[in-house]
């Protein structure tokens, strides 16, 4: 079986470990849980008629007192960088936190989640910041962890453009 690590990034309470568990376990829990460190989850799945173990390495979020290690990037097959739709500045940090995957990781498969999906209406980000950002060449996905809207896809599309080999995007 192939195996293949991926990385969660994003800043403090964006929702990584939430979509973690909405992936792994198929639940949500409104209580939040801080994640000290890196927890790994691992899930096997099939993509296209062929079996991949995920190894998920959710990483503490990032904030002004607590910076990611880059020694837990390290192997990283792939990166979601995971931004709340309800919280303008976290798109920010997912970026910052981009450069600095891609020091570490290389130009490896990455995908930009947008979560919070079922608090849309409540968003700050707005599409012109997302056409901004375009240069980056990164694919955004909407989700929500909480309702689990957009979540299988995002893995499923991340896992594809392993076994591709697809660089960077």
């Amino acid at each position: 079986m192939i195996r293949k690590k991926i990385c969660m990034l994003g800043a403090f309470a964006v929702g990584k470990t939430s979509l973690v568990s909405r992936y792994v376990q198929g639940i949500f829990s409104e209580r939040y849980l801080t994640t000290v460190g890196v927890k790994i989850d691992k899930k096997e799945v099939v993509v296209d008629g062929t079996p991949v173990g995920l190894v998920l390495w959710d990483l503490h979020g990032e904030d002004e007192f607590q910076k990611v290690r880059a020694s837990y990037l390290r192997g990283s097959a792939g990166v979601f960088l995971v931004a709340d739709g309800t919280r303008r500045g976290t798109l920010d940090k997912a970026f910052a936190l981009h450069d600095v995957a891609r020091d570490v990781a290389g130009d490896v498969p990455t995908l930009l989640l947008l979560n919070k999906a079922d608090l849309e209406d409540e968003w700050e980000l707005e599409d012109e910041q997302l056409h901004a950002h375009a240069d980056r060449g990164l694919t955004v996905l909407r989700t929500s962890a909480k309702s689990g809207a957009g979540v299988e896809e995002a893995f499923a599309e991340l896992t594809r453009r392993l076994l591709a080999g697809a660089g960077g995007r």
